[in-house]
């Protein structure tokens, strides 16, 4: 995790319990205001905390705001090797479950990904395509690994 991560999740300096007023409006929103008795209370320190998070509200009003749990597993993709142009990443190893109970065979998949700025040309595009497949694809060839392709 960088150190910009790090930071970015600490902006919440504690549990600060204050009376707030909720305003629902008509297109789903929901602003909650501090009262004006309690403007000398910080909650982060001193910048906008944005995040993402499921809001329940009850039909008494009574309104809970859960965040998701963002970024807690690590990445979804592992980078193995990249080029000027394109990207090869591997999923994290994943265990279906099995009717028996058994863990099944892990099962990991392997995706290449390029991308091209649309003005060098359809021509040049195809040339540095093949260029660095060929690199990717030697690349893959040296990983003890076994790759099945499918």
């Amino acid at each position: 995790m960088t150190n910009s991560k790090k930071q970015e999740k600490n902006l919440l300096t504690q549990d600060v319990k204050m009376d707030a007023c909720a305003n629902f409006t008509m297109n789903g929103d929901i602003i909650v205001c501090p009262c004006p008795w309690e403007k000398d209370k910080q909650v982060t320190d001193g910048g906008r905390v944005r995040y993402r998070a499921g809001v329940e509200v009850d039909a008494d009003g009574h309104t809970r705001v859960k965040r998701y749990r963002d970024g807690e597993n690590g990445p979804k993709h592992d980078v193995l090797y990249e080029t000027v142009h394109g990207v090869v990443k591997m999923t994290r190893p994943q265990y279906p479950p099995s009717s028996n109970g058994r863990r099944r065979k892990q099962t990991e998949f392997v995706y290449m990904v390029f991308k091209y700025p649309k003005k060098l040309g359809l021509t040049l595009i195809k040339s540095l395509y093949q260029e660095e497949a060929d690199e990717i694809l030697s690349y893959l060839k040296t990983r003890r690994e076994d790759t099945i392709w499918e």
